[in-house]
């Protein structure tokens, strides 16, 4: 362990990353520097630059990160419509890749020896961090307490923190474990492993439950040009004020709760509760815009990469060629996709009011069910003859009778 001189600790100020601090100064004797990237988790991240010189890093660092991580990390899963096993929005397994990429910004900074990060042996995030590192800094070693040292637990953990004088903002009255950034919260662990337990209130920070949630709908309309929402009730916004403002809109009309027993890279199932308000709208929002602005074939074949694409940011392959190629893709369906949605937020429910498209390759005198001199409903046997012609040859070999 004496090769590992000085490691950056991709750090929340968390249970676990401030017990990692101090146990790779005791077990490998290095110098430590913390990082916390920001990515919307609030005050937590900006407490922890402190926190970490008094347990013991030789520098700390917080960055910056929010735009950035909703432009060039959001937008693109929000415009593939990535959504992992049809429920998951995928708020941690995005942020991880952009954590990761300012870890290595950071050590090659420092001319550090290694990295470090808090993610468990039985989890995604140890995968997503450190396939992010290897892509980006390949020779760099990776330290993952979670695999080498005695701790086994939460408690353990605790513990632990206990006795180096750590504060820590988990109890053993509240073991779950937390996750949040601008595109969710999340939550599991502890008294939510047990996928038939329901859960108290009290946990939620961005929603209220829908029994509590007004009793009159909440009205609103979001702009895109070309996949990117860029606009919210007909006023332009930046990318991080508008997910900030419309995860308040949401949440207050108790919209994007979602409880889940996912499949873990790993091949364990894991039970997570989520918050994501200004997700769930947006998703549901811009998939309305493209069934009007997309045509047929296009759009039906983006509905089957989709779930390939979710997979790919679930599993942390987000620095591959095929993910990048995926995207150039995606961005070319997206060159139309602009207009407007306008949507009724109702006691946890988003339903859908109206949406139009400069772009919009609906013409209602063909769609009208009224007289109209645009379709002649007599092509459509022809039509009909040819399209079914497999179909009335099967049947009529399958009898045995041949015309």
């Amino acid at each position: 362990m004496s090769e590992v001189k000085k490691v950056v600790l991709a750090y929340s100020g968390g249970l676990d990353t401030s017990v990692i601090l101090r146990w790779l100064k005791e077990e490998y004797n290095a110098e430590v520097i913390a990082c916390a990237v920001d990515v919307g988790q609030g005050k937590e991240v900006q407490q922890a630059k402190q926190k970490a010189i008094k347990t013991g890093a030789l520098k700390s660092y917080i960055i910056d990160a929010k735009k950035e991580f909703v432009t060039d990390y959001i937008f693109p899963a929000l415009k593939a419509g990535a959504v992992y096993e049809g429920k998951y929005l995928l708020g941690t397994s995005l942020a991880r890749p952009i954590i990761a990429k300012k870890i290595i910004e950071i050590a090659k900074r420092e001319k550090a020896d290694a990295v470090s990060h808090g993610a468990t042996g039985k989890g995604n995030d140890q995968v997503r961090f450190e396939l992010t590192f290897k892509a980006l800094m390949p020779n760099i070693k990776i330290i993952a307490p979670w695999r080498e040292w005695d701790i086994q637990s939460r408690e353990d953990a605790i513990r632990y923190a206990n006795r180096y004088g750590i504060p820590v903002p988990v109890t053993k009255a509240k073991p779950y474990s937390s996750d949040a950034n601008l595109w969710h919260i999340s939550y599991e662990g502890g008294v939510l492993e047990d996928p038939d337990k329901g859960y108290d209130e009290s946990m939620f920070h961005l929603t209220v439950s829908p029994e509590k949630a007004p009793n009159k709908p909440t009205r609103v309309s979001i702009d895109f040009i070309k996949g990117i929402p860029v606009g919210l009730n007909g006023r332009k916004l930046g990318p991080v004020q508008l997910i900030e403002k419309l995860n308040k809109i949401a949440g207050k009309n108790g919209v994007g709760r979602a409880d889940i027993v996912e499949n873990r890279l790993v091949g364990i199932k894991s039970r997570g509760v989520y918050e994501s308000p200004a997700a769930t709208v947006l998703h549901i929002a811009h998939k309305e815009l493209e069934s009007l602005t997309l045509d047929r074939e296009t759009l039906h074949f983006k509905e089957l990469i989709t779930p390939k694409y979710s997979e790919m940011v679930y599993y942390g392959l987000w620095f591959t060629k095929l993910k990048k190629s995926l995207d150039a893709f995606i961005d070319e369906t997206q060159k139309n996709v602009t207009g407007t949605v306008r949507l009724k937020l109702y006691k946890g429910n988003v339903i859908i009011l109206g949406r139009k498209s400069p772009n919009s390759l609906y013409w209602e005198q063909l769609a009208t069910f009224e007289k109209d001199e645009v379709y002649n409903q007599k092509d459509a046997e022809g039509f009909i003859n040819l399209f079914g012609l497999p179909l009335k040859v099967q049947a009529i070999l399958k009898k045995g009778v041949k015309k």
